[in-house]
């Protein structure tokens, strides 16, 4: 993970600086956080504690609820999303078939083929070797 999301994913925020940050009431966190669409990370004394990803998924609810979604909308939203993050992750992560290797090899010749025309210059291959 990259710096900059290690910062925005660190719980550092009681929710009395989220309410002021996004206008929201704390029974209106509360709500979302029982409808598990925002999930804070508790300190040693049990107090809620904010990121910065967690008041931007905030003001997104507040912009959907704006814009006439209801919460089961939110949710169904929000569950679309992890599928394709969970969909893009199983794609990333199965190995390479032999027959998309070769896709890739292809594609990346002709890629090559086409900058040599378009630039004037061509490989010389040397069938003697």
């Amino acid at each position: 993970m990259k710096e900059k999301e290690l910062r925005r994913s660190q719980a550092v925020l009681p929710i009395g600086t989220v309410m002021k940050l996004t206008n929201l009431s704390a029974r209106q966190i509360r709500y979302y956080e029982e409808q598990e669409l925002v999930i804070p990370a508790r300190n040693e004394g049990n107090r809620r504690m904010y990121s910065l990803n967690d008041i931007d998924k905030l003001l997104e609810i507040k912009d959907f609820l704006a814009d006439g979604i209801n919460m089961a909308g939110i949710k169904r939203i929000y569950e679309e999303q992890a599928e394709k993050q969970a969909e893009k992750q199983a794609e990333l992560s199965k190995p390479l078939t032999d027959e998309d290797v070769r896709r890739i090899l292809r594609d990346e010749f002709i890629n090559v083929s086409r900058l040599t025309k378009s630039n004037g210059y061509s490989f010389r291959t040397n069938r003697n070797l």
